[in-house]
């Protein structure tokens, strides 16, 4: 089965009119078999690899993909298994958590710029400079922190930062980093589901984290922040995906699907070799071969 139409399922190129409430966590779309799906999954890790291949000896484009969700949503696990095929030379993983006193001293896009990928490279950014409208909107004294100084913090500053966001991944795409956006959309119940099995299977132990149950307390804080950050931050160039995450198999292969189209989309193909360089090659292959 083609994933193709997946691509565009859950794309959201204007958030104007956007309800997370509109967007069902376990959703499936046709597909329901898990068995079909992970098949269909393996075509796209294959085809991926192929793009990316491409997308390095061109050294053109970069692909900035950007995760968010709230905890226990199976970023990591997306990450894991749709990018399993990928050359690792070619592509670089960055989780931001808490800042640094080293990126305190910066702006909210400072530590993030400094990780973005390399022409010809995969960059994936598990949470990113969207923290700074999520975590920091839910939990006010995190401002604090930052040494902003205290008149540029006014009523207006999470507009303002939708600005800047907007803003700097227009002038990536400009640059030619394509940027895309996941929210994987978890469900309050699969999310309890998820905890209790770190809680009760041994080997999921070390994913528990006290904080979980803490964050889950300002869930509806937490909706209603990514709805409004989706709803502001969501354009043509720089598109949110609404993936639903209820059902961990669906999510991986909206997720490639994603990818895929987004590779096949930039017309990659393998440098062309001029005629003098095509002598060059001749020539070598000739003292190879012992003639010359």
């Amino acid at each position: 089965m083609k994933t193709g139409k997946l691509a565009k399922i859950y794309r959201l190129d204007s958030g104007r009119h956007f309800r997370l409430r509109d967007f069902d966590p376990a959703d499936t779309g046709h597909w329901r078999s898990k068995e079909h799906a992970e098949q269909a999954l393996q075509q796209d890790i294959l085809r991926m690899a192929e793009l990316q291949d491409k997308l390095y000896a061109q050294d053109r484009w970069a692909l900035l993909l950007i995760f968010q969700a709230m905890d226990a949503a199976g970023k990591d696990g997306v990450i894991k298994h749709v990018m399993s095929g990928v050359n690792p030379q070619g592509c670089q993983v960055y989780s931001f958590k808490t800042p640094s006193d080293l990126e305190l001293q910066h702006d909210f896009l400072w530590r993030t710029t400094r990780c973005l990928p390399e022409r010809g490279h995969i960059g994936i950014f598990n949470r990113a400079y969207y923290e700074e409208v999520l975590i920091a909107r839910v939990h006010p004294e995190i401002l604090e922190s930052e040494k902003i100084p205290a008149p540029l913090v006014g009523k207006n500053i999470w507009e303002e930062r939708f600005e800047d966001i907007r803003s700097f991944e227009r002038h990536m795409a400009r640059n030619g980093t394509v940027i895309r956006k996941f929210f994987l959309h978890l469900s309050r119940k699969e999310q309890k589901k998820r905890f209790l099995a770190r809680l009760e299977e041994p080997g999921k132990n070390w994913k528990f984290s006290e904080s979980d149950i803490h964050e889950r307390k300002y869930w509806d804080d937490y909706q209603s922040a990514y709805e409004d950050m989706i709803r502001n931050t969501s354009t043509a160039h720089s598109p949110w995906y609404v993936v639903p995450a209820d059902n961990k198999w669906f999510t991986r292969l909206v997720v490639s699907a994603v990818v895929v189209d987004t590779l096949d989309s930039l017309g990659l193909a393998y440098p062309t070799v001029s005629a003098a360089e095509r002598k060059e090659l001749e020539a070598a292959k000739k003292i190879l071969l012992g003639k010359a």
